[in-house]
């Protein structure tokens, strides 16, 4: 078995969602197949909740109504049927009633999760019907039926597994559809895995079955060395260790969800990366194995980073003060990317401002502190990289123009991380691909 997961851009347009459908056909076997939202559906949803929220009800359901037009269009170009064409929109009217009733309501955070994951619930319904008017055998089963979250809102993989046991023996056809992203919470309520969520639905289904392989499927040929978008002559990397793409998913590679490789990892399933554009192409292998023949495998940057400074010349080497300043970051749920320290400073690095003049009014008892916002996290990616000769002294040769803020070297075996001012962040880029590529 193979889990199989498309994205907002592979379910697009009609004339995706057919190529997808013949992408599946190629896949012998019995395969899941998890998709995410039709591109630009889960924004539209997520602004309906935020006008909602906001209290302006009327604008609400004129652009609920403007979106059901979209897939009233979307349907008729995708099926070929009357019968096909009648029941699909059926469906989505039926969902878009429940949308409207929604919006009707008291605005509260519920509204808000239900109103979100319905693209999912469409994007997959859709599908399934026009697989079964092509004449394969597919069946849907429903995300929130298996997708579970623990306490802490994580997905408990035990139970996921356990309720997945229990409905794939009843399910016959080789083809089986389910909602990426789509959860549910402790209380029993619809939740979610948060923004690019479908690839860790898919990692978490597939990891907890133990499949051959969990394929993620997107509009670009895998892990590429560098950001494309910003550097010339990238190229994919075929194979990175979990080690390796965990790294370079939560320090900026937007192929993938952040979280999605740690259940893979922990089950020792392999992920593989393919692009829909071009299903020829080799893509990237992310298991426990790796390219040996570079040192360095790929660049990646993490925006929208804050920098913060604690001085102290009479705190920073006391015993216990670090614990302190921990705590408070730990009492506003705010995770911390890099931190360096001195005789007289702590430095640190968080990507989610939200609680800032909280933190920083809490942290001021402590020293003076510093707060540099705008700026960017550069980690440099390889195979037990912090312990290979030379690569530190090619980084810095290579940025010996380039101000930089804060280092990151030895803290993982298998990246080194820069902190710059993301006015630099693409000069950075440029120049450590030209020096180690």
């Amino acid at each position: 078995m193979k889990v199989l997961k498309f994205g907002g851009t592979s379910v697009g347009s009609p004339e995706r969602m057919k190529q997808v459908a013949n992408l599946i056909k190629t896949e012998q076997g019995k395969k899941i197949v998890v998709l995410s939202a039709v591109s630009g559906t889960t924004n539209s949803l997520v602004a309906l909740g935020e006008l909602c929220e906001n209290k302006k009800k009327e604008e609400a359901l004129q652009a609920s109504a403007e979106l059901l037009k979209k897939y009233h269009a979307f349907i008729d170009e995708l099926y070929s049927t009357d019968e096909s064409k009648k029941a699909s929109i059926e469906f989505v009217n039926q969902v878009f009633v429940d949308i409207d009733g929604l919006i009707e309501k008291r605005f509260q955070e519920q509204v808000a999760k239900l109103l979100v994951v319905q693209g999912e619930i469409i994007s997959t319904r859709l599908f399934t019907t026009y697989l079964q008017e092509i004449g394969y055998a597919a069946t849907m089963i429903m995300a929130q039926d298996f997708m579970t979250l623990d306490k802490y809102n994580e997905p408990d993989l035990k139970l996921i597994q356990k309720k997945l046991e229990q409905i794939l023996p009843d399910v016959s056809d080789d083809i089986i559809i389910t909602q990426g992203f789509i959860a549910r919470n402790k209380a029993g309520g619809i939740d979610n895995l948060q923004r690019g969520g479908s690839d860790y639905s898919a990692t978490i289904i597939g990891s907890v079955l133990g499949v051959e392989e969990v394929q993620i499927w997107t509009d670009i040929d895998g892990m590429h060395n560098n950001d494309p978008r910003i550097v010339k002559n990238t190229r994919p990397v075929s194979k990175l260790s979990f080690e390796e793409a965990s790294e370079l998913a939560y320090f900026g590679a937007k192929v993938l969800h952040p979280h999605c490789i740690v259940p893979a990892h922990q089950y020792s399933v392999p992920v593989r990366i393919k692009n829909t554009m071009d299903p020829g192409a080799f893509g990237t292998l992310i298991s426990t194995e790796s390219e040996t023949a570079q040192t360095v495998k790929a660049i990646a940057a993490k925006d929208g980073i804050t920098a913060i400074k604690i001085k102290s010349s009479r705190m920073v080497m006391a015993y216990g003060f670090l614990k302190k300043i921990f705590e408070v970051f730990e009492k506003y749920e705010t995770p911390i990317d890099m931190i360096t320290t001195s005789e007289i400073a702590v430095s640190l690095t968080i990507d989610n401002a939200t609680q800032l003049r909280k933190i920083t009014k809490e942290i001021s008892e402590y020293g003076t502190v510093e707060i540099d916002k705008d700026q960017t996290i550069v980690c440099v990616v390889g195979d037990l990289i912090a312990e290979k000769k030379g690569v530190g002294s090619v980084l810095f040769q290579s940025l010996d123009e380039v101000p930089i803020r804060m280092i990151s070297y030895g803290g993982s075996r298998n990246n080194i991380s820069l902190l710059v001012a993301s006015e630099h962040k693409a000069d950075t880029l440029s120049k450590l691909h030209a020096a180690l590529f």
